[in-house]
């Protein structure tokens, strides 16, 4: 990486960052004497630096003005579990011999870092620090880990303890020349270590422990199961209307699943109560009957949308569906994976319609499911418009929020869309939903639907300026396709403009599940 700078006298300034050799070391030797000028004698020896060359060539950077190394930072490979957060600098180094180094472990330790003065103020060592990150990812490494020293500590050390040193260098009320630069730079302190660098007079023996985690490191899938970076939804936008049989009813389902699996989709999303068309042959009951007839055939249908999901490889979110448990009518969704598995979601907060009109009872179980896709959440309509569950479901990994919904008015859509919405910003995460258009005279309390399915995104630069992915035509029968990238979601959450989930003030609030035993 070559960067060309002006000097004050206008001389062109070539700026490079490349792999360190052994041919560097008296400009390494130089530097780095200069750069611990308050600690003499502290500085690399020529064999300890052509060791590391050796072992780990990738590991050891440079930086580079006109061709003179004016810094570096050096780095191994160890199998972090071995060591764990109670170690020293020569316990981590194998005593300065780097036996340590393991091609085959999970962090990349950073045993060095340091830019010669007489070049600092030219974001050299930012320069270091990115391209250590990007070895970090390449190689696939859970993370960075060092020892930081605390050189401005001495200066306080007789009216604070290092950890109020700490805590005012990362509220900004005292600049450390190390820790200051570590902050910046998304590195977080996961403790205090004491005499880790027992010479070092200006930090007083102390240093922070700290660690840059790697959001795109992946442990070794299983074979069977993988997890995508882009995933491609597709919602149904469902006509109501009379089928005439189950038959009739059920041919329509195969026919959007079909459609939307030709477009390689990895989600087919059906609405709320979809199967309602079926209540017209229990007409003749009133509101609350009716319902209770159609739920006979929701374990039938739920085990057609297993075989359809295997069939045309796809997941299927089966809307929900009226179901009977121990003489309790309860609003069910099915999550039919496309290897035969299958979970089941019951809707959490009825409607006050549902209750009356029907007496449904609410579910009082909530998880977020492992698909192939990635961690998924349902919520069923009302639920989407109480923010808790949501919470609950992204603190267990939720990536993507599926919604069935109905709704008869628009502003019964709008709470449902905005609330949505709402939930993809806080909880950093994808949100579809999927609903109903057209009428059902003949069905009492399912008269009207107003729906425009959608696919939401959180709103930051990497996304849609309107949070908005995708959106259906407004009470239009229709298939909305849209592909969302869940790696966007892990770099929202570590560098976003803002940080939902991060900056919750954990230490004043929280959501919790009070039902033991059911959150699972």
């Amino acid at each position: 990486m070559n960067y060309y700078f002006m000097t004050s006298k206008h001389i062109p300034e070539t700026i490079e960052i490349r792999q360190l050799t052994a041919e560097d070391y008296l400009d390494l030797k130089e530097s780095m004497v200069s750069a611990y000028a308050d600690m003499e004698g502290s500085y690399w020896r020529e064999p300890t630096i052509r060791r590391l060359v050796e072992l780990f060539p990738e590991g050891q950077i440079a930086v580079t003005v006109n061709d003179k190394v004016v810094g570096c930072a050096l780095s191994i490979i160890v199998d972090y579990g071995k060591f764990g957060d109670e170690h020293t600098y020569e316990q981590i180094t194998g005593y300065y011999t780097f036996s340590t180094h393991d091609p085959k472990g999970d962090v990349l330790y950073g045993i060095e870092v340091f830019v010669h003065p007489d070049y600092r103020g030219r974001r050299l060592a930012r320069r270091l620090y990115d391209a250590r990150k990007t070895l970090c990812e390449r190689l696939n490494l859970s993370g960075i880990v060092a020892g930081g020293r605390i050189p401005n500590y001495l200066k306080y050390a007789d009216e604070m303890s290092p950890r109020d040193y700490i805590e005012k260098v990362r509220d900004k009320e005292i600049y450390d020349p190390t820790l200051t630069f570590q902050f910046s730079n998304d590195f977080q302190v996961k403790k205090i270590l004491k005499n880790y660098l027992p010479h070092d007079e200006a930090s007083k023996g102390f240093a922070t422990l700290l660690q840059w985690y790697n959001i795109y490191y992946e442990k070794d899938q299983d074979t069977i199961r993988y997890n995508k970076s882009t995933v491609r939804i597709g919602l149904v936008q469902w006509q109501m209307r009379d089928y005439g049989s189950l038959e009739g009813f059920m041919q329509q389902v195969e026919y959007f699943i079909d459609a939307v699996s030709d477009y390689g989709s990895d989600f087919v999303v059906f609405p709320e109560l979809f199967n309602a068309p079926l209540m017209a042959e229990f007409s003749q009951r009133d509101s609350a009957g009716a319902i209770r007839g159609v739920a006979k055939y929701t374990e039938q249908l739920r085990d057609q949308l297993i075989q359809h999901a295997v069939s045309y490889n796809v997941n299927i979110i089966g809307g929900s569906m009226p179901i009977v448990i121990d003489e309790a009518l309860y609003n069910i969704c099915y999550l039919c994976r496309r290897d035969g598995t299958y979970e089941e979601y019951i809707k959490m907060h009825p409607t006050p319609s549902e209750v009356y009109a029907w007496g449904v009872k609410g579910g009082d179980r909530l998880k977020a499911f492992d698909t192939d896709c990635g961690k998924i959440g349902i919520q069923i309509c009302y639920d989407v418009e109480f923010p808790e569950p949501s919470r609950i479901l992204a603190e267990q990994g939720m990536q993507i929020l599926f919604v069935p919904f109905l709704t008869d008015t628009q502003h019964a859509f709008n709470r449902v869309k905005f609330c949505a919405q709402a939930r993809a910003i806080e909880n950093e995460c994808y949100v579809a939903i999927a609903g109903c258009v057209g009428n059902l005279p003949k069905v009492n309390n399912m008269d009207l639907q107003y729906a425009q399915s959608a696919v939401f995104t959180p709103s930051d630069f990497a996304f849609p300026v309107t949070g908005v992915k995708a959106d259906a035509t407004t009470n239009t029968e229709m298939v909305v396709i849209a592909d969302v990238d869940l790696v966007l979601l892990k770099e929202l959450n570590a560098f976003g403009s803002v940080q939902t989930r991060k900056d919750m003030r954990r230490d004043l609030y929280e959501v919790k599940w009070k039902k033991p035993g059911k959150n699972n």
